[in-house]
């Protein structure tokens, strides 16, 4: 038994074949011997990717696996078969053995100090000399990431309260290096400028906000080719957090002020040749299933539908090191009624959704 599907099919920046088959849970360009018992007509892309995703985790921390089902449910249903979980204080491990759910790459825990993240979210470690230690633990849990969280509010400064960097340059230094040794890469939560030149020196390998950046670290970045995930909708709260921090002020400017120039900086990474990475950030204040909203987003903001859509699909897939739709490749894809890349807005109305070979909606 085959399913038929009668493109296009987007295989990359570069190519679209006609048609493809769905034989058993694989995609295939050659015409199967098998009876073809269904057919799905519209442009068909491989799977969307969410690069920065919570599952598991919701503003109280840790859920139970019903409500992470839920989520990880609500993703699947917009079209995210691949999901970057970047960092969660939950086990999620039992969803591998769910075929019905994503796939997920995991970044373990947030890495973190007392008070400088959000409460119950990451793993607070009792001394900054721990990073290191830490960073092989979490390389050993997860799938190839590890997640740190570079800069928070210093509330211990009052009303100078600002973001601050957690972790001196030379922990930042071994703490990478470590997780290198062990075979992970390392993301990085920065909002703060002054936390961006020791992660380019230390060799991170993504950065998730990233929206202190500055002119001159804009370049490194680029130069450095290390992708941004741009988190517009996390982003757009920028405002609403601000409000909230009525006892810092200081921070609270910082915080209006990335929020003022959102767009402009998105369209500043870029023009400097920086590869924007695709990610809700849900799981937290923002609800899953939103990855065609934080498309929406970053083409309002000046970024072109085609590089949207190829940084959410093949592109991303391929700097993870998942396969997108090839010969062979698991037959992970969604169906769309006309071309995304046209009309951004298309991502939000998926025709059929194909999980491991099968239709879950």
């Amino acid at each position: 038994m085959a399913l038929h599907l009668r493109g296009p099919v987007l295989l990359d920046d570069e190519r679209t074949a006609g048609q493809a088959w769905v034989v058993g849970d694989r995609i295939t360009f050659e015409r199967p011997h098998e009876a073809v018992d269904g057919v799905l007509d519209g442009w068909v892309l491989p799977g969307l990717v969410d690069v920065h995703c919570h599952v598991g985790l919701a503003a109280v921390g840790a859920v139970d696996a019903a409500t992470a089902e839920r989520q990880a449910l609500a993703d699947r249903d917009a079209g995210v078969l691949l999901i970057r979980d970047a960092g969660s204080p939950s086990d999620t491990r039992w969803i591998d053995d769910r075929p019905d759910l994503p796939r997920i790459l995991r970044a373990g825990h947030h890495l973190s100090l007392p008070k400088r993240y959000l409460r119950y979210y990451g793993r607070e470690l009792g001394s900054p000399d721990e990073l290191p230690g830490a960073v092989r633990e979490e390389a050993a849990r997860g799938d190839g990431w590890v997640k740190i969280v570079g800069d928070w509010i210093d509330r211990d400064l009052g009303q100078a309260g600002d973001l601050r960097p957690l972790w001196s340059d030379a922990l930042v230094v071994e703490a990478v290096a470590a997780a290198h040794a062990a075979g992970a890469r390392v993301t990085v939560h920065t909002f703060a400028t002054e936390t961006l030149d020791a992660l380019l020196d230390a060799g991170v390998d993504c950065l998730e906000h990233a929206t202190g950046a500055d002119a001159r670290q804009i370049e490194r970045i680029a130069a450095a080719g290390i992708p941004v995930t741009a988190t517009m909708l996390q982003v757009d709260r920028f405002d609403e957090i601000a409000a909230a921090a009525t006892r810092y002020p200081v921070y609270a400017a910082r915080m209006r002020a990335m929020h003022a120039r959102r767009a402009e900086h998105v369209r500043d990474l870029v023009d400097a040749g920086v590869p924007i990475l695709v990610g809700t950030d849900a799981g937290g204040t923002i609800t899953h299933g939103r990855l065609p909203d934080e498309a929406a987003a970053l083409v309002a903001a000046g970024v072109p539908a085609a590089d949207v859509v190829a940084a959410a699909t093949w592109r991303t897939r391929a700097w993870l090191g998942v396969p997108a739709l090839s010969e062979g490749a698991p037959a992970d894809l969604v169906v769309y009624p006309s071309d995304p890349r046209r009309d951004i807005g298309v991502l939000a109305a998926p025709t059929a959704v194909v999980l491991r070979g099968t239709r879950v909606a």
